[in-house]
């Protein structure tokens, strides 16, 4: 082969070269195989950085592949813009503009194999995880999460406490350790009771209907812009074979929780009485309005009204996200109050307790302060119980 020659042989020549390399055959036994020198083959392999030999390269439809970079490489040859590029070869053209970033050579060029080998290169991670080398960071996590803190939350906390970027992580290492068992069984599960990610689904409540009701579209507008305190989204979080409730109320601005104990069942006349009895305590400022779902529990609003003070709304038919702040909040109830149990058995200290536990915890929507710190403020001269 002619001097040079190393750069006149085709992208299919080399690309089944460093195939055969990744397949562990000797760089001899390669060159012949695809016709060129032993040197040639040699300047290739110098020329691309080494060559990365994996078990299992990148499978995945979203990496790009070797092919994929040599349809980069030749565009970029025949100066064809990039966005013309990721088009021929069914990519985004961010894909390609930070493929072209990230994998060209030092003095700018962009060679397919070298960028290949680097993007191989960095898939790959013997070294162990931050959490598997240090014993003091895993405790920490693991007591946050025994306080019923999620993996953002922790991971928030971590970046509060410590400036060393060895102890921080971000939410998702926390889900990965946790679905993998690095945490240990005792803190291998998400509040909701999950061991691994699962897809959300909606279902359909049966109509219904209830009389005088006053929909969201009635609602005062600075209720929607969660201008003042005083406005609570509530629900009812249901037991075993529907045979027990728990009340739930969320503050909108404060994200405030008061727990209703529902001893008696959670039918209308019974939740009306145990809202007038357990929401006494709040200051007459701290009832303005109080939104609800259209479940038949809620009949007798306008008897509640009267009595508690509260203006209540009711969402659209089938529309949960309209009260959103509450449906968050009820599945942070669920890790205490886990579906198909029969939450009868739970006293009103329990729901306090729970409550407490929830208002002490740092929220991001509050700047990682607590829903009680942020009731304080809004209420400096009344003590919130």
């Amino acid at each position: 082969m002619p001097r040079g020659g190393q750069n006149k042989a085709s992208a299919a020549v080399k690309r089944r070269y460093f195939v055969l390399i990744r397949q562990g055959v000797k760089g001899a036994e390669a060159a012949r195989r695809v016709g060129v020198s032993t040197s040639c083959g040699s300047l290739w392999f110098l020329d691309a950085g080494g060559v990365i030999i994996t078990e299992r390269g990148p499978n995945s439809a979203r990496f790009l592949d070797q092919d994929e970079r040599i349809g980069i490489a030749d565009g970029l040859h025949a100066h064809v813009p990039v966005p013309l590029i990721a088009q021929s070869l069914g990519r985004g053209f961010q894909t390609v503009y930070r493929e072209i970033e990230r994998n060209s050579k030092p003095d700018g060029s962009y060679q397919p194999f070298w960028a290949h080998n680097q993007a191989l290169s960095r898939r790959k991670r013997p070294k162990k995880t931050k959490l598997e080398r240090d014993p003091v960071l895993r405790r920490v996590v693991r007591k946050k999460l025994d306080q019923r803190w999620s993996p953002a939350q922790i991971s928030r906390f971590l970046t509060r406490s410590y400036a060393e970027p060895d102890r921080r992580l971000c939410a998702e290492t926390i889900y990965r350790a946790l679905f993998c068992g690095l945490l240990g069984a005792r803190s291998g599960k998400l509040r909701t009771g999950r061991s691994c990610r699962k897809a959300q689904r909606r279902g359909v409540a049966p109509p219904n209907k209830i009389k005088d009701m006053r929909l969201l579209d009635q609602r005062p507008a600075e209720v929607t812009q969660r201008q003042t305190p005083g406005n609570w989204e509530g629900d009812l979080i249901i037991g075993a074979k529907m045979g027990s409730a728990i009340g739930t109320l969320v503050e909108r601005v404060t994200r405030f929780v008061v727990l209703i104990h529902l001893p008696c069942g959670y039918k209308a006349p019974q939740l009306r009485d145990a809202l007038i009895a357990q929401t006494a305590h709040l200051p007459a400022v701290m009832r303005q309005t109080l939104t609800w779902d259209q479940g038949r529990e809620m009949a007798l609003h306008a008897q509640t009204s009267v009595a508690t003070g509260f203006k209540i709304f009711f969402c659209d038919p089938h529309s949960p996200w309209q009260r959103g702040t509450n449906e968050n909040t009820n599945g942070l109830l669920r890790q205490y109050f886990p579906k198909h149990t029969d939450l009868s058995g739970y006293t009103a200290g329990d729901l306090r307790a729970v409550a407490r536990e929830l208002n002490n915890r740092p929220r991001l929507v509050l700047g990682d302060a607590t829903p009680r710190e942020v009731m304080r403020r809004s209420l400096s001269t009344v003590d919130i119980r």
